[in-house]
């Protein structure tokens, strides 16, 4: 199975793909355009970064049901997806480190399942959403949480930057529909659910927000939460396991 990064090494920044225990370069993001060049990389000699450089962030709210039950914010599931953005300045990479913003008093990890484009997408029948599908990540959709009640929409409370950490790196060709997603807070589990609990699944959601905005190639699609939610300290570490994905780790500060 593929697995596609982006990495920093002593020459600088590039894109790759892990083969045979070693890292192939490639000539440009995988979602949008490459080709494998004749360079390689040991994996112990980079420094992995977000596998993701989107356009846009486009996140799906209240998509599990037992996440609605614990949420302040409505009082029943959506009719329809409910969808926000982050801006691309959210983006962190594994390892990097959640920054606690100073007008926030609440901040919480919110582990999903990340959705990278790799067409052009605009208009798409929900039967064709799969082709315009390049991989799969983890994604910590971090949130302010008494910013999102305070304000009553979602893009302070989910804009800061550090507040979207993705990685470790983008997984292609995954049997998405029932995989195990789990979120660890200083170990210890907090989070738990199937993706298989969505309450609008992958499909039906690259379909709707393609009526909406047109994705292009590298654009992430955050795809809801499940319950378990709970806020961060400094000092703490998150991390968003996903079956047949990986781990992303991300410290506080």
């Amino acid at each position: 199975m593929e697995r596609y990064i982006r990495f920093e090494a002593p020459e600088g920044e590039g894109w790759g793909i892990f083969k045979d225990g070693k890292i192939v370069g490639l000539s440009g993001n995988p979602a949008v355009q490459s080709e494998e060049t004749n360079r390689y990389y040991e994996p112990s000699g980079v420094r992995l970064l977000a596998p993701v450089q989107p356009s846009k962030i486009i996140c799906i709210g209240l998509n599990y049901k037992e996440h609605v039950k614990e949420s302040q914010s409505a009082d029943k599931a959506p009719e329809e997806p409910l969808l926000f953005s982050k801006p691309p300045s959210a983006v962190l990479g594994p390892g990097g480190r959640i920054v606690r913003p100073p007008m926030a008093e609440r901040v919480d990890y919110e582990g999903e399942l990340g959705v990278v484009i790799g067409r052009q997408c605009k208009n798409v029948a929900e039967i064709e959403s799969e082709d315009y599908i390049f991989g799969f990540t983890c994604v910590n959709d971090v949130t302010a949480r008494d910013l999102q009640r305070k304000d009553g929409q979602w893009t302070r409370a989910k804009g800061f930057d550090t507040f979207c950490p993705v990685g470790p790196w983008v997984t292609g060709r995954l049997n998405y529909e029932d995989l195990l997603i789990e979120t660890y807070l200083n170990g210890e589990l907090k989070q738990s659910a199937r993706t298989s609990m969505m309450i609008f699944r992958i499909p039906r959601l690259v379909s709707f927000i393609s009526k909406v905005m047109t994705l292009y190639p590298g654009d992430l699609i955050c795809t809801g939460t499940p319950s378990g939610i709970n806020p961060m300290q400094a000092g703490d570490r998150v991390e968003i396991r996903i079956e047949g994905i990986g781990s992303l780790v991300n410290d506080v500060i």
